[in-house]
C-alpha cells in the first residue's frame, strides 16, 4: 500500500483508535472519546445522518476522505464506510494529511 492516509489509517487501527461503523462512530461521538470522524466518498448518505448528527450534537469534526469504501476496507481489514478516531494525536496528525492533499 503506498497511499499514507490509508496506512496511518492502519497504524491507528493497530493501536486501538480507531472505531469502525457507523453506529460505533456515533457512539464514540457521544461518549466525548472522539475526535474526529471520517467517512468514504461513496458513503451512503441515509447511513452518514445519525452520525453527522451526534458528531454536531458533540462538536467532533467530520472529514470526507477522496477514498472509496472498497479502499478503506482494504486497508483496515474490515468492511468500512466510516470511522472515529480516538486520540486527540492521531487525529491532529490524520487532519492535517487530509488538508494537505
Amino acid at each position: 500500500m503506498n497511499d499514507r492516509i490509508l496506512s496511518f489509517l492502519g497504524i491507528c487501527r493497530r493501536a486501538k483508535k480507531l472505531v469502525i461503523g457507523a453506529e460505533s462512530a456515533a457512539k464514540s461521538a457521544k461518549e466525548g472519546t472522539s475526535f474526529l470522524i471520517i467517512y468514504a466518498s461513496d458513503f451512503s448518505a441515509n447511513s452518514l445522518k445519525p452520525v453527522m448528527q451526534a458528531a454536531n450534537e458533540y462538536g467532533v469534526s467530520v472529514i470526507k476522505l477522496n477514498r472509496t469504501k472498497q479502499e478503506l476496507s482494504f486497508a483496515l481489514g474490515k468492511l468500512c464506510g466510516v470511522a472515529s478516531v480516538d486520540d486527540k494525536g492521531f487525529a491532529d496528525k490524520l487532519r492535517q494529511m487530509i488538508e494537505a492533499e
